[in-house]
């Protein structure tokens, strides 16, 4: 009997050798359906989850389904799960009172390889909030976007302004692209505080397609939705050839700059040379090629993608909304009745600023700011986000909540004067710029760029609609991606008003 047993033993031997997967998958489902308490949500489907419940808006769709399940509710995407606040309760207790928990970056399948050079240096997509993104941050706070750096840099963009003016006076009567016009004004004012050079000139069609064409399909291919993020085990395979097209697209948008690094690095080895831009501090704190290149892609994609978005919204808002363009132009008239713009005029004009928050308010740049993860398992308004989910905040729903804002979908630029609520991150019922420890780190410059731009075009210029359209009738459909950009561009025709003294 004992003979018997140990032979029908071994032979049961391997068949539980081939089981053992088998039950590890079951005792790994079972333990997945062990009760936790996750946000309430739509039931998902197997093995997609909610990914077929998203949509191309996924930004309204969040918004759906914050109105079914609550301000905190949560999605299965293939084996991932996603947690979303909608509200500004909810933002509160993600970006701040559960901030260090939820500092750490969830980031897309999509870029690129997950090497210590590109993660290392990143302000970004740093995975953490370690002691490297921590330099990196001070870094670019002290060289860039403080105070007296941002001031030293204010007759800069006084110049590039009336360059502006200039070239819009020579456009006048011809059919402008607002976004492009506002993409180049923002890349120059950037590329002059990194490099102290301009990377294309408005009147270089080529050069200017060239540059919006890579940066478009930087954005295009991040915002893509891709196999990888849903079942990770996908990731090292690129199925959609996304992390291909997205080093390709990286690496040309490098190459615009690397013949500037280079003639910088060999002045530096010839002689000593005094820094005085971002560049020559990267080259003397002895940062490589890869790494510079990096730091100055992740800066120029996110000034001048914001910038040009809400600029353009911004004006599409306005010509919308004539009493609110005849008040600016009261306001304009008042303060800077003048044929010059000075950087210190922008803090004159309250009005202004009240139609640049109400914008912002409506349009936020980036609609989910951009995603977080847990740390670790935590309680948020009595529900449990698991460790590593990945984390948003809907900044475009709560900037149109009903709870936190009178007629919401109304652009009414009188709710911001006289009102405390501000875009620094302590306001959690406006928040286009995020809070926390990850608050957007060019802030500062943003609000230094946006508003002269926006000044300059309305000071200077008459705008119309081609063949004589209404105001009323624009498109404002929303394309959504990395930045939520207007479906249709606009496209308006300036003309020199009569009163400045505007030389082309």
């Amino acid at each position: 009997m004992d003979e018997a047993a140990l032979t029908e033993g071994t032979n049961l031997f391997p068949l539980i050798l081939l089981l053992l997967p088998l039950i590890f998958l079951i005792l790994k489902h079972l333990k997945s359906k062990s009760p936790i308490s996750l946000p309430p949500g739509p039931y998902p489907w197997p093995i997609i989850g909610n990914v077929h419940q998203i949509g191309k808006q996924r930004h309204i769709a969040m918004a759906d389904f914050a109105r079914s399940y609550g301000p905190l509710f949560s999605l299965r995407l293939g084996t991932q799960t996603l947690i979303v606040g909608s509200s500004a309760a909810a933002a509160k207790e993600i970006l701040s009172s559960y901030d260090r928990i939820f500092c750490a970056r969830y980031v897309p399948g999509v870029m690129p390889e997950k090497s210590s050079e590109f993660y290392n240096n990143s302000i970004v997509w740093s995975l953490e909030c370690d002691d490297r993104w921590k330099y990196l941050r001070t870094m670019c706070r002290t060289q860039l976007f403080s105070g007296k750096a941002i001031e030293s840099q204010a007759c800069l963009r006084e110049k590039k302004l009336m360059e502006v003016v200039g070239f819009l006076s020579s456009m006048e009567g011809r059919v402008v692209k607002l976004k492009e016009l506002a993409f180049v004004t923002a890349l120059n004012m950037i590329s002059n505080a990194l490099l102290s050079k301009d990377l294309v000139s408005l009147e270089d069609e080529t050069a200017v397609a060239r540059m919006l064409g890579c940066v478009k399909k930087t954005v295009d291919v991040m915002s893509t939705p891709n196999l990888a993020d849903y079942y990770p085990i996908l990731r090292g395979l690129d199925l959609q050839r996304l992390q291909k097209k997205s080093r390709d697209s990286f690496v040309e948008l490098f190459s615009l700059w690397q013949p500037i690094v280079k003639e910088r690095r060999e002045r530096k080895g010839s002689h000593a040379t005094r820094q005085h831009d971002f560049l020559d501090a990267l080259i003397n704190d002895g940062f490589t090629d890869d790494r510079i290149n990096f730091l100055l892609g992740e800066l120029l994609i996110a000034g001048t993608e914001s910038t040009s978005v809400t600029t353009e919204w911004a004006m599409a808002e306005l010509i919308r909304s004539p009493d609110s363009m005849k008040k600016i132009r009261e306001e304009l008239t008042t303060e800077i009745n003048k044929s010059t713009l000075k950087d210190s005029d922008l803090r004159k004009l309250p009005y202004l600023q009240a139609c640049l928050k109400e914008t912002l308010r409506l349009h936020p740049p980036g609609p989910f700011l951009l995603p977080h993860r847990a740390l670790e398992s935590c309680k948020v308004m009595n529900y449990t986000i698991p460790k590593d989910a990945q984390v948003l905040v809907n900044a475009w729903a709560i900037g149109r909540d009903p709870m936190s804002w009178e007629d919401p979908l109304v652009f009414k630029p009188e709710r911001f004067l006289n009102s405390i609520v501000d875009f620094q991150g302590t306001n959690f019922e406006f928040i286009p710029f995020g809070a926390g420890r990850r608050i957007c780190p060019g802030l500062p410059m943003a609000v230094k760029l946006i508003p002269p731009v926006l000044v300059s075009w309305i000071h200077f210029f008459d705008w119309s609609l081609p063949n004589w359209g209404d105001p009323k009738e624009i498109d404002m459909r929303e394309k959504f991606g990395a930045n939520i950009q207007k479906e249709h561009p606009l496209l308006l025709i300036p003309k020199v008003r009569k009163w400045p003294q505007v030389c082309a």
